[in-house]
């Protein structure tokens, strides 16, 4: 088993709140991150995926394949996009990196599957010093 991993970024916008909750609420639970006015992060996204080598090419899978895939399901939809209202896969869910992770797996999982692999971590770094990976629901 061997595991390889691409790096992409994307910029996006978005709000964590409750509707339900007051702006004071909001800030007391979510800081500056309530802002009713959203606010926006630098993504870098890591997606890792594992597989045997293939012996005709000497890849696990084509990083350009990877990337293309990654594009399509994920950065054409989020970047430079308010993640709250602009991005069909969020749609309902709290904005945080956290569900924005799982999101993104969910939407890669078939897709890397189609081209030779398995997903084996969504890796997401909102901040310099904030990140969150997922392994899926069966880790």
């Amino acid at each position: 088993m061997i595991y390889i991993t691409r790096r992409e970024t994307f910029n996006a916008a978005h709000r964590l709140f409750k509707p339900e909750w007051d702006d004071d609420r909001n800030l007391e639970v979510f800081g500056k991150c309530s802002n009713p006015q959203w606010h926006g992060h630098n993504y870098v996204l890591y997606v890792t995926v594992k597989g045997e080598v293939n012996p005709d090419t000497g890849f696990l899978v084509n990083l350009k394949d990877l990337s293309l895939v990654i594009q399509k399901y994920i950065l054409e939809k989020v970047d430079h996009k308010n993640i709250n209202i602009e991005v069909d896969f969020m749609a309902g869910k709290y904005a945080s990196s956290e569900n924005l992770a799982i999101a993104i797996w969910e939407q890669l999982e078939e897709p890397v599957r189609q081209i030779g692999a398995a997903l084996h971590c969504v890796k997401l770094l909102e901040t310099e010093k904030n990140s969150v990976e997922y392994y899926g629901k069966n880790n």
